[in-house]
């Protein structure tokens, strides 16, 4: 199966980001074959900021992703919303991708699940 999650809100502030991955993570260790996109959009691409440092006991949405690339999981970001946040391509973690729109349409015609955070 593959499946594709959309981000869109910040990584923190809200829970939306920590609940998609949670919820990625979890269906990587029910269905491993399964084969996870998520792609970062507007405030979330800085979720695969390098170097984050939360406190301890606070969750941290770089190792998180961390868990999704290890796997056959793939880190996209909207190349035009990094732009438009400033951040580049060195700025990323390890793994994760820019990428663009034309991009995201082919995941989503690929994808047998699509969900949105």
């Amino acid at each position: 199966m593959k499946a594709l999650f959309i981000l869109n809100d910040p990584p923190y502030g809200t829970e939306r980001v920590y609940n998609a991955l949670r919820l990625a993570h979890a269906l990587l260790k029910r269905e491993p074959q399964t084969e996870v996109t998520v792609f970062l959009m507007a405030d979330s691409v800085i979720a695969a900021k390098a170097g984050q440092k939360t406190p301890d006991g606070y969750y941290n949405v770089e190792r998180m992703l961390k868990r999704e690339l290890a796997g056959t999981g793939k880190v996209l970001l909207c190349g035009a919303c990094m732009d438009a946040r400033g951040l580049d391509d060195a700025a990323l973690m390890a793994g994760a991708c820019r990428s663009t729109m034309d991009e995201l349409a082919a995941a989503t015609a690929e994808a047998d699940k699509v969900l949105v955070f």
